[in-house]
């Protein structure tokens, strides 16, 4: 199934010896005080072979740059550092998915470059899906900043999933299911594009998994999608959208 991409350059690549299972795959849009933060969290991984590659989206500010420097200063943590660069501003769906599929591992970790893992994220959320059939596994995480708490509790369910989506973007999702399905659908408004994904796992017969640790940070500020297109008046638009495209949703009817 064609995956939707956008036009990008390659402004840096490393690649050491050996051979890793995990790549995080960090979009970034106009996030310059955040990225780093969010690039030392995946250096800080347990697992000791990991994969990285960076898009930055066109960013109007100074991300291009603060991320090279830190890919160029922490290459050598990574088996394989890649920082890719959007032409044009594509859009969230895009830049996750010229990440996956510029990665070389079987397993991929979406990373926003607002949020944070905690260091036994990727050997964790790895060691489940090894052990299982599910296409992708996902851990409860510590919302900090604007508000504190928690998400991704409840475990995995089709029919709570038809409810609303209660899980985040950061799971580590198998490579060859995410292909099959055709990777982030660029049709759908930002924030909705995992929960779009989550249920295009569900109608190709494959199902998730929670791994009941609390194992990142998902950061709550002023500029997340929390705050901005998630929840604001492109909500309705998008549930509709999405009750459309899997009918057996049921987060559209009320409107």
């Amino acid at each position: 199934m064609r995956v939707a991409t956008a036009a990008h350059r390659v402004v840096f690549e490393h690649r050491g010896e050996g051979d890793a299972k995990v790549t995080v795959c960090v979009p970034v849009y106009n996030y310059q005080n955040l990225v780093a933060a969010a690039l030392d969290s995946a250096a800080a991984q347990l697992l000791p072979a990991l994969d990285l590659v960076v898009v930055d989206d066109a960013s109007r500010d100074d991300s291009l740059a603060v991320a090279r420097d830190w890919i160029e200063s922490h290459a050598g943590r990574f088996r394989r550092a890649v920082l890719l660069a959007h032409e044009e501003n594509a859009g969230l769906s895009a830049a996750r998915n010229i990440g996956f599929l510029t990665v070389e591992t079987p397993f991929v970790l979406p990373l926003d470059a607002d949020n944070v893992l905690y260091p036994r994220f990727t050997s964790r959320c790895l060691e489940a899906l090894e052990r299982s059939d599910a296409a992708f596994a996902y851990p409860i995480l510590r919302v900090f900043g604007g508000r504190e708490g928690l998400l991704g509790t409840d475990s995995w369910s089709r029919g709570r999933l038809a409810q609303g989506n209660y899980i985040d973007a950061m799971a580590l999702i198998r490579r060859s299911a995410w292909l099959e399905v055709g990777g982030y659908s660029k049709a759908m408004h930002m924030g909705w594009e995992d929960y779009d994904l989550w249920c295009k796992f569900v109608e190709a017969g494959y199902r998730g998994l929670q791994v009941p640790e609390v194992l990142a940070g998902y950061r709550v500020h002023s500029e997340s999608m929390i705050h901005t297109k998630t929840n604001l008046d492109g909500a309705a638009l998008a549930r509709r959208a999405i009750q459309r495209r899997h009918p057996w949703l049921a987060v559209g009817l009320s409107d």
